[in-house]
């Protein structure tokens, strides 16, 4: 029963993150298309203020919401009123934050209009998270899609409709305000049969969360701080056109992050619950995850290496973004080490170990500007890429040492093991298609059947033969 909830609310997530992925690409795909790499340049500098001053301020209150409502669901109310407030307060001091630093940055008066715009973004989603949190810790995810998925689908249709009017981007970052509004609103009314609010304040709540989530906030905020340093640093050091081409390859990195981020925020729950259980009931959950998600890399990886660059010209319609190759088969690269980090810096925070993740974000932020510095300055595009992959190497380790030290061992030869197999598979693959055919498309059809019949292949086998696996899926169908 707990797998199948498990599933479920993995499968509702990916839903909400792989619609809101492809959108997303769809949108900076038309922004390249039509607009062209300097306005894509433009949106990918404004999205990041937006995210990064948005996960300071809410992040790691949802994260301490989520794991505190999995224990003691009875106090949703009380988080609901009172955390919602609390929450707004910080997002306003958020967007005051965002508007200042953008306003002292040598940017040009048009990019930072658009920074302003998108940057209001920050009040709805802050407030969403705190009723996603309730659904996470509910362990209702599919509430989360049902609110956010239609939104995310028309959003796209009209603003592709208004770009191809010659709207400009102000126009797109407007809408994505209205939006994010409009979902929030939706998961309210979504909210209100399972929870009675009790419409009082309370601030001692308020006051003492704000002082439980100190640690939480730090280390989100530093996280957010090292991965988006690198394009503060590119809007300093380089133009709006290699910013464009930074955030057109690392788009292409979305579909792994889209399945690591449902996999460990369905299983965080389940993580923090399982700190009663023991340590075996952790390390399955935790190498389970890991060997999932290092079998989507894998694979990516070399299709990559394989067809990357021809990926980048059908994708963005131009040319000129094949110039991201390079840098785009050093980023994929970081996916296999990323496989460790996610998992296992959740797996920390369910046990208490936050401070292990406040030194790796700490660590990570000293690596982005020694090292990330001089290496955009002289290499710019590829210097970023270098940089995104050390800093992936550095928290990796990090993490595996603190679980090592802390909790357990990993079994590695078992976690590798099935990943490697398809990994070898899939090189495989992408040879004989290359001597066989030069056409992109069929390559990536061909490619994804491969990958899913052997993936479907290893699953089977896993669990025991086919006849076993059909009698599991009879049994929970019942």
């Amino acid at each position: 029963m707990e797998n199948r909830k498990i599933i479920g609310n993995s499968l509702a997530i990916l839903i909400n993150r792989l619609t809101q992925s492809v959108t997303s690409f769809i949108l900076i795909a038309l922004i390249a298309r039509i607009l062209g790499p300097y306005n894509l340049g433009q949106y990918t500098l404004a999205f990041n203020y937006y995210y990064l001053f948005m996960t300071c301020i809410s992040q790691g209150l949802k994260t301490l919401f989520t794991r505190e409502l999995s224990r003691y669901p009875e106090q949703t109310s009380t988080y609901l009123i009172s955390g919602s407030l609390l929450q707004l307060f910080l997002s306003l001091i958020g967007y005051l934050g965002l508007f200042i630093l953008v306003l002292i940055m040598p940017y040009s008066s048009d990019t930072s209009i658009v920074c302003y715009i998108l940057g209001l973004m920050i009040v709805p989603f802050s407030l969403s998270n705190i009723t996603e949190a309730i659904f996470q810790a509910q362990e209702k995810m599919y509430l989360i899609t049902i609110s956010t998925t239609p939104i995310y689908i028309l959003r796209t249709l009209l603003i592709a409709w208004a770009i191809t009017l010659k709207y400009n981007l102000n126009f797109v970052c407007a809408f994505m305000v209205i939006s994010e509004t409009l979902i929030l609103l939706i998961q309210l009314l979504l909210i209100i049969p399972s929870v009675k609010p009790q419409w009082q304040i309370e601030w001692n709540f308020m006051w003492n969360n704000l002082k439980y989530a100190r640690t939480f906030i730090v280390i989100e905020g530093m996280a957010v701080v090292k991965g988006r340093m690198l394009v503060i640093i590119l809007s300093l050091l380089s133009t709006e056109v290699v910013i464009g081409l930074y955030g057109a390859v690392s788009q292409l990195m979305q579909p792994f992050e889209i399945i690591a981020h449902s996999l460990v925020v369905a299983v965080f729950p389940a993580m923090s619950k399982s700190v009663i259980l023991g340590k075996e009931k952790q390390r399955d959950l935790a190498e389970m995850i890991i060997e999932i998600l290092l079998c989507v890399a894998l694979p990516l990886i070399i299709g990559i290496f394989f067809i990357g660059e021809e990926t980048l010209v059908l994708f963005y319609g131009d040319a000129k973004f094949a110039e991201g190759v390079v840098a785009l088969n050093i980023m994929v690269v970081g996916l296999l080490v990323t496989s460790f980090t996610r998992p296992l810096g959740y797996l920390l925070v369910a046990n208490g170990f936050e401070k292990v993740n406040l030194i790796e974000v700490f660590t990570g932020n000293l690596v982005t500007i020694f090292a990330g510095i001089p290496l955009i300055y002289y290499y710019q595009l590829i210097g970023a890429a270098f940089t995104g992959l050390l800093l992936s190497v550095v928290s990796s380790g990090q993490y595996i040492y603190g679980v090592c030290t802390r909790l357990f061992y990993l079994d590695i030869k078992k976690i590798v093991t099935r990943p490697l197999l398809i990994g070898i598979f899939m090189l495989v693959v992408f040879l004989g298609l290359k001597m066989v055919t030069n056409n992109l498309i069929i390559t990536m059809i061909s490619a994804t059947v491969a990958y899913t019949i052997c993936a479907v292949f290893l699953v089977v086998h896993a669990v025991g033969g086919i006849n076993i696996a059909l009698s599991k899926i009879l049994i929970n169908k019942k």
